[in-house]
């Protein structure tokens, strides 16, 4: 059975077909799932997702393209959130500077803000980082986030940060990327990285797997990147399954 470690179902892509969709999900190979809150309604959202479905998990974080809106009051609902039974992560959190050219400094105050969460709750944190690598490892060592837990999600950059994370005790999640033709960085870093250190995630309704790629994601898709895992590092579907599946569990304390 598959641990999906990042999705978004409160996504409005999910609106018609939502409640059909994750009912299936226990038959059809997905186990445990855990929804990531990006912006503060998404958070309320994944809160009551948590609350209808027994094998959805919640994340409680702001993404950095929606940190604009963020307030001392709104981090204090969600340092509420944390102490839920069902929510099992502080995130996504991070830097983005692919759309934000300028608004930096905003995003690395709440990027902060937001691991104090994960330092006050005992929470693992789920980190998003695009087009921002050195500043996103410099707040983390400035921070001493090896002494939290943690995934960087959607991982992105090259093997040499890859093995600087997993130094830091943090996990890779990986994703549809891996399947593309043109994801030989990503694989590279599946391949160089020990099975320990790799969670599935798809980001889901983003980022589907070939050959889904352009259509709507879910989880019944990460079949598609446990076996390019498993291509790439000449083992079993059953053991990428397997062994991701209990360093998710471990992560976040499930099961």
């Amino acid at each position: 059975m598959i641990f999906e470690t990042h999705a978004h179902y409160d996504d409005k892509a999910f609106d018609k077909d939502r409640d059909a969709l994750l009912k299936s999900m226990p038959f059809k190979g997905v186990e445990t799932i855990v929804n990531v809150g990006a912006s503060f309604q998404g958070v309320l959202d994944t809160v009551k997702l948590t609350e209808q479905y027994p094998f959805v998990y919640g994340a409680v974080g702001i993404h950095p393209d929606e940190v604009g809106d963020l307030s001392e009051e709104k981090i204090r609902i969600l340092r509420r959130f944390c102490d839920l039974e069902k929510i099992v992560a502080v995130g996504e959190i991070g830097l983005d500077y692919y759309w934000d050219k300028e608004g930096h400094d905003i995003q690395k105050k709440w990027f902060v803000r937001q691991m104090d969460l994960a330092k006050e709750t005992g929470l693992p944190i789920i980190v998003h980082s695009r087009d921002a690598a050195k500043d996103t490892m410099d707040i983390m060592k400035a921070e001493r986030a090896d002494n939290l837990k943690g995934v960087i999600h959607c991982y992105s950059y090259s093997k040499e940060q890859a093995k600087e994370y997993m130094n830091m005790g943090y996990y890779l999640g990986i994703g549809g990327v891996v399947t593309f033709k043109n994801g030989k960085k990503l694989k590279e870093v599946v391949e160089y990285a020990p099975l320990d250190y790799l969670l599935l995630e798809t980001d889901a309704p983003y980022m589907a797997p070939e050959p889904h790629r352009g259509e709507r994601n879910c989880s019944l898709y990460l079949e598609y990147v446990a076996e390019t895992i498993a291509e790439i590092k000449r083992i079993s579907r059953e053991e990428v399954i397997e062994v991701t599946r209990e360093n998710a569990r471990r992560l976040f304390g499930i099961g």
